[in-house]
């Protein structure tokens, strides 16, 4: 790994740290109340008072952006944690059933991939309304597909295996040593995925929202706070552009840190 890399690399984990800090307690960073208005207050610039700026109503933009990094970064991960472990079955399941078994999951699953992820998303919370719990169903069955083909691949990759087929010759059963000899290596494989797909899962959450079929005013969000500031960014810039820089530097840094660990794991200098 070059010096640059390894420089982008901790800049990268600090953002995500920093990022998972304001999600847990976003207290210690923006003591102020996010939803509270002052409307005399409104549209005041980046200042002392106000590092972000106020928005239409007089709300701290800092405090909302910091504030907003919970309801964003826990959709994603939500999405990203349950796409995982769906992947996980289906996939492993595909890849030691019958063919016939076989060939109409992942026929299924072929016709999801068709679909682009956002596009995917929008359509089930167009059918299932507008919300957070409906935006993080809708990013979850997304980003699925994808899952379940690399589970599938590893799966039967690792269950021809040496190590797993001296297994079974020495009386293991057919799923003691899928639980222990194979279920572990295609987990490996997906963390790995997980950790790209963590920032698509954030981005498609955020457009969402943008859009107006996640969480509503005045909870703080990312998208939510883009959408808010769209009308108004000639005359105040900074109530889209902070929170659409937090969405951009989350999103980059789990991606190169995703693309870091599949590196080595293909066994690459980074």
């Amino acid at each position: 790994m070059t010096a640059l890399r390894r420089a982008l690399l901790v800049l990268a984990l600090l953002v995500l740290a920093l990022v998972v800090l304001a999600a847990l307690a976003p207290g210690l960073l923006a003591p102020a109340d996010p939803v509270q208005t002052h409307v005399r207050d409104a549209l005041l610039p980046p200042g002392p008072g106000h590092p972000f700026g106020t928005d239409q109503s007089g709300r701290d933009v800092y405090a909302r952006v910091v504030h907003g990094a919970g309801r964003s970064l826990g959709i994603g991960l939500l999405a990203t944690v349950l796409a995982l472990v769906t992947g996980l079955l289906v996939g492993s399941a595909a890849g030691i059933a019958p063919r016939v078994v076989d060939v109409a999951l992942m026929r299924t699953n072929d016709v999801l991939m068709a679909f682009p992820e956002f596009l995917l998303a929008l359509v089930v919370v167009a059918i299932l309304g507008p919300g957070t719990a409906n935006v993080a169903i809708g990013v979850t069955l997304a980003a699925i597909p994808v899952y379940v083909r690399l589970a599938r691949a590893q799966t039967q990759v690792l269950r021809r295996a040496e190590h797993v087929e001296a297994a079974r010759i020495l009386g293991v059963g057919a799923f003691t040593a899928f639980r222990r000899h194979v279920a572990p290596g295609v987990l490996g494989s997906l963390s790995v995925l997980a950790t790209i797909g963590l920032g698509s899962s954030i981005l498609a959450a955020a457009g969402l929202s943008f859009l107006g079929l996640g969480p509503t005013e005045p909870a703080p969000e990312w998208g939510l706070m883009l959408a808010g500031g769209r009308n108004v960014l000639g005359q105040a810039w900074w109530i889209a552009v902070f929170p659409g820089v937090a969405i951009m530097l989350t999103v980059l840094s789990a991606t190169f840190l995703g693309r870091t660990l599949r590196a080595r794991a293909e066994g690459r200098r980074g």
